[in-house]
């Protein structure tokens, strides 16, 4: 089973992502995980992607597809891409590659939720530097205000839910996630588009009653 998991930030990716791969014994595969793995590893590939990244350049699309599809290969044909493909050209540039090698994309999870709902999840999440736990100003509160429970200290807001910055991460998704979506549907893979503002327990449900009958 070949399966993609898109999704805007804070849509549980994570959270579902490691239930479908416990439930149907597939591969977890990120693009951004490997591309670090390939680059401490030393590789050919990791090399070349340490020279643009070096140079604060995007890693081009062609070298990250080359990462992915050796993940793949890796994995057997059983895995999840996690947030991957992100543009129309990586999916091209994929498609293209799996069908060398006589291989397809069995499915699209796609989590949808309202950017409200998102930014209300992200920008109210604060952190504890420490030990790295997680609360929420309204959802899992702290057992004293802005306190790490564990005693380690204070607890922040990590730069990535800043308000402006879940704005601007929520535009760059939209505007290139839309257009991925319409690729599939035109090439015709199946697309489950799944309700993310429910119980965790339901959308997992929902997502293995899709699964299970492809």
């Amino acid at each position: 089973m070949r399966v993609v998991l898109l999704g805007p930030p804070g849509a549980g990716k994570g959270t579902q992502c490691k239930r479908i791969i416990e439930k149907f014994k597939l591969v977890h595969l990120s693009s951004g995980d490997i591309l670090r793995a390939e680059r401490a590893a030393g590789s050919e590939l990791g090399s070349q992607a340490k020279e643009y990244m070096d140079s604060g350049k995007l890693v081009p699309d062609g070298l990250i597809i080359k990462m992915m599809v050796g993940a793949m290969k890796r994995a057997g044909g059983k895995y999840v891409l996690d947030g991957f493909p992100r543009t129309v050209v990586q999916a091209q540039e994929l498609n293209t590659a799996l069908a060398a090698e006589g291989e397809k994309i069995d499915a699209i999870v796609n989590l949808q939720i309202d950017d409200s709902v998102v930014a209300g999840r992200m920008t109210g999440r604060r952190s504890c530097p420490v030990c790295g736990a997680v609360y929420h100003v309204d959802n899992l509160k702290p057992k004293i205000v802005n306190k790490c429970d564990k005693g380690c200290g204070e607890l922040v807001q990590r730069k990535d839910d800043q308000p402006d910055v879940v704005l601007s991460r929520l535009s760059t998704y939209h505007a290139q996630t839309a257009p991925v979506l319409e690729y599939y549907k035109n090439a015709g893979c199946k697309i489950f588009d799944i309700n993310a503002d429910n119980e965790i327990d339901s959308i997992t449900a929902s997502i293995f009653k899709n699964l299970c009958n492809i």
